[in-house]
């Protein structure tokens, strides 16, 4: 039998619902509420420093609103930042979706794209298909152009609490079978 290597602790332990999304209530409950009003924005930019959570809640957001693996599109803008990859996603974007209501395109780190990228992706914002919802992260908000940024509903993530984090890392540790004093769960936090 092949060795498989261990799941990172990262992964193994992302929320996968909004009820497991820490210390960023603010969103979780305007996203719900969205849901439930079936008001899903056509666009949304998650801003906030690296670890807050913006691409898991971007994966969240596009699983409770029933889109399945084959209608999410994750795009890193950091290696696919030219005009011809978005020009690319604005031909499939008109495409209806496999077996979804909607597909979903999370770019993430979008402040990566170039002019011309952005460009595109503006024509693409300004009339978008109803089935295309699009969710965009980023560490640099003042990066992306106000052109973007005024077609998005914006969600501002803050950064995790230090006593959140020792609490999470405890329970990461429990479950893992290790024992870790408090003052060192607080330190890697």
């Amino acid at each position: 039998k092949p060795m498989t290597e261990p799941t990172a602790l990262y992964r193994k332990y992302r929320p996968a619902t909004f009820a497991e999304v820490r210390d960023q209530d603010h969103i979780v409950s305007v996203l719900e509420g969205a849901i439930k009003k079936k008001a899903i924005p056509h666009a949304m930019l998650f801003s906030g420093t690296r670890g807050t959570g913006k691409t898991t809640l971007a994966r969240i957001f596009a699983s409770a609103i029933g889109t399945s693996a084959i209608d999410l599109y994750e795009i890193d803008a950091a290696s696919n930042r030219g005009i011809d990859d978005i020009r690319e996603l604005r031909e499939a974007v008109h495409t209806a979706p496999y077996e979804s209501a909607y597909k979903v395109y999370i770019i993430d780190e979008v402040h990566m794209l170039s002019t011309g990228a952005f460009n595109a992706l503006l024509k693409t914002l300004e009339e978008p298909p109803p089935h295309a919802k699009f969710i965009f992260a980023t560490t640099e908000i003042r990066k992306v152009p106000v052109t973007i940024l005024s077609r998005c509903q914006r969600f501002d993530l803050r950064r995790v609490e230090p006593e959140v984090l020792v609490e999470h890392l405890g329970r990461v540790a429990d479950r893992e079978g290790m024992k870790i004093e408090q003052e060192a769960l607080a330190l890697i936090a």
